[in-house]
């Protein structure tokens, strides 16, 4: 039997290039890989993953590409990004992309399915942002495959 592993890095962490999701996205990408991300957590998928590779004009396939094929560790991975062709790292666009990503808001029913999964009322007092209840989420996963 394998095992398989919830993806810890929050969508709001960064690396070095500052692309918010970005490390979450290597790191979802290079356990599918390897048949080890745990169900429910698809890689190079829609949502915030296609929001960064369509920000930064990178090529899906070409990104799961050169993950299964080179195992790179994330400073790898940020200087391949670097050299493909047509990627746009500008600090504006960086700034852009992560606004969009800090600001994206879960509608109301997936808000109140995650607060209820994890026993907190809907009553206003968590962030509504989507990374504070995915990270809500990604816990609660965690927990109840590892730690229960």
């Amino acid at each position: 039997m394998s095992t398989t592993y919830v993806p810890l890095i929050s969508s709001g962490v960064a690396g070095p290039l500052g692309v918010l999701h970005l490390p979450r996205l290597w790191l979802k990408a290079s356990l599918e890989a390897r048949s080890k991300v745990a169900p429910g957590y698809p890689a190079l998928s829609k949502g915030y993953d296609s929001m960064v590779l369509g920000a930064l004009g990178l090529d899906t396939e070409s990104v799961r590409k050169f993950i299964v094929e080179h195992r790179p560790t994330y400073p790898q991975f940020e200087a391949w990004i670097q050299k493909q062709p047509g990627v746009n790292l500008t600090p504006g666009n960086i700034h852009q992309l992560n606004v969009s990503i800090a600001g994206y808001i879960h509608t109301p029913e997936v808000r109140k399915s995650i607060l209820a999964a994890n026993g907190i009322p809907d009553n206003g007092t968590v962030k509504p942002d989507a990374i504070s209840l995915n990270d809500l989420d990604d816990w609660l996963e965690f927990h109840n495959a590892v730690l229960k």
